[in-house]
Order: C-alpha cells, then sequence, then structure tokens
C-alpha cells in the first residue's frame, strides 16, 4: 500500500473517531442519573466531609477513581488533571477519591504538588456501589453526579481509565511515536536529578499574627483552608503557606522536601553541617543549613 493511501485511510478514520466520540457523548447526555446516598468521606486533616459538600456551589460533580499511591498508573493520571483542575472547576466540582488514608494522601499530594482536593473512600462502600471495587479488587476511572435544588444526588455515568483512554494525554501522544506505548511502564519518581522533591507547602513565621491573617486573606486575596489560634493555613495558585504565630526574635520561612529513605539523606546533611533542629518523628525532622535555607524533611515510601 502506497503513502499516499495510508495518509488518507489515516486522515478517513480520525474523522470518524472525532463523529463517534460527539455521538457516544450525546447518548451518555440521555441516560438518566440513579439515585445515589449522601456519602461520607474523609478529607485533609481527616475533616469528615459529605458527597453533597463535595458540590461546592455546583450542580455537577466529577469524581475521579484512584487506586491510591502504590499505582504509578493512577499517579500519571491524577499528574495530568493537576494541569487542567483550575479548567475543570470553572465548569463543575472535581474530586480525587483514593482508598488511602488522608494523611497518605496529604503526603502524596504534597510531593506531588497537586492542587485538586482529595477524599479517603476507607470505610465505606461507595467505591463498590459505583462499580469500582469488584470481588475485592479497587479500579481506577471516573464517575459523574448531579444534584437538584432539594440536595437530591444522582450518578449519571462512568467510565473505567486504561492506557489509550481520552483522561491521560500521555498516551494520545506516545501513540503517535512509531515505537507506541505498549512497552511503556510510568514512574511514580519526579525528579530524576534529585533525592529531594519540593512540596507545595510553605510555612512563614509571622509577627502581629491576627492582623497578618488578615492581610493575607484580605489584600493578597490567598484562600483561607483553616485556622487554628496558633495557625492557619492558605491556599494561593497551587501552594499551600502555613502561618504561624511567631513570638521569636526573628521570623523564618520554611520549605519543605519529601525523600525516599530519610537515613541516608540525614546523613549526607549532616555531613555537611546541616542541624536538625526539630524531630516530630523518625521520618520527620526540621532542618537548618548552614547558608540559611530551613525546611521540613520528611519520608515517603
Amino acid at each position: 500500500m502506497n503513502q499516499t493511501k495510508r495518509l488518507s485511510e489515516i486522515e478517513v478514520l480520525e474523522k470518524e473517531i472525532i463523529e463517534k466520540k460527539k455521538l457516544l457523548a450525546e447518548l451518555r447526555k440521555e441516560v438518566a442519573g440513579a439515585p445515589v446516598e449522601n456519602y461520607r468521606f474523609l478529607s485533609t486533616n481527616n475533616k469528615q466531609v459529605s458527597l453533597l459538600q463535595l458540590f461546592e456551589e455546583k450542580d455537577e460533580l466529577i469524581v475521579v477513581h484512584n487506586m491510591g499511591k502504590s499505582c504509578s498508573y493512577c499517579t500519571m493520571w491524577a499528574d495530568g488533571f493537576n494541569s487542567v483542575y483550575h479548567h475543570i472547576r470553572r465548569k463543575a466540582a472535581f474530586v480525587v477519591s483514593s482508598p488511602d488514608s488522608p494523611e497518605v494522601q496529604e503526603d502524596f499530594a504534597a510531593e506531588r504538588r497537586w492542587t485538586f482536593p482529595m477524599v479517603s473512600t476507607q470505610e465505606t462502600t461507595f467505591k463498590e456501589d459505583t462499580g469500582f471495587k469488584l470481588e475485592g479488587l479497587y479500579y481506577p476511572g471516573v464517575s459523574v453526579f448531579t444534584k437538584d435544588a432539594q440536595g437530591n444526588i444522582s450518578h449519571h455515568t462512568k467510565t473505567f481509565f486504561g492506557p489509550g483512554d481520552d483522561f491521560c494525554s500521555v498516551w494520545s501522544f506516545f501513540d503517535l511515536l512509531p515505537s507506541g506505548y505498549e512497552e511503556y511502564r510510568p514512574s511514580k519518581k519526579i525528579n530524576l536529578a534529585s533525592s529531594f522533591q519540593l512540596t507545595n507547602n510553605i510555612a512563614v513565621q509571622v509577627k502581629d499574627y491576627e492582623n497578618a491573617v488578615q492581610f493575607y486573606k484580605e489584600t493578597l486575596g490567598m484562600t483561607l483552608v483553616q485556622s487554628k489560634e496558633s495557625e492557619t493555613k492558605f491556599s494561593l495558585n497551587g501552594t499551600n503557606f502555613f502561618i504561624e504565630n511567631s513570638q521569636g526574635p526573628e521570623n523564618k520561612v520554611f520549605f519543605e522536601f519529601a525523600v525516599e529513605d530519610i537515613n541516608k539523606v540525614k546523613e549526607t546533611l549532616l555531613n555537611n553541617q546541616c542541624k536538625i533542629t526539630k524531630e516530630y518523628s523518625e521520618k520527620s525532622i526540621m532542618i537548618q543549613d548552614p547558608y540559611g535555607l530551613n525546611f521540613h524533611l520528611f519520608e515517603v515510601n
């Protein structure tokens, strides 16, 4: 078969796929939603949140069924969602769910610099009821829910994730390569050149705490996530700022790094004149280097 004919067939097939996808979208819109209960999940800091609350001010909700941090494939899909989350949230509410605990989710999200909300489905039947846990095994995919004026929730449509689907652009790019994507296996490690992975958490010690919190909220427009007597968490453009009430002679800024082997990294840092300023646990410490940088160091598995 000559080259011209092959290219012509590709063009025809591409048009057919686009038309089929339009038809598929229309058919999905015609499917009536099935009523579901108002499930309760655990979110950041083990705070309870209901399915209805996840809608926020929207009438439509997209829930991704992630298999958790143990799955490198689900991790790659979620990395892609992170880049388009600010677009999605303008149209519909969006949340990623997984069977991991909130603590594991928070550490992993910080390491990956994810900005979208996450909920833990532990101690719920949510994944079984929506068809993403079968015979004890979790499956990746996405569900769409709607709510009406009375707060009734319906499950409208769902689809599963897998190599070559429309929910991870990596496969579409690889599909254009002569070598294809069949042999590719994703890695969870982002920074291949360093043992340190910068997270999206920054802690700032401030004076005049109450006025400082008001300034960051009202003047700089940071989103208030949680406020305590001595610490307030803000979010801005995907970065979390922990504003800490400080009575010390000087205020410091603390960054955060995730590492895979904290003992090995700690030994290297101490050999380079760094100091441990606080130790929370064997896998979580505060470090000060001899040049002015202060940071939290924690181990991720």
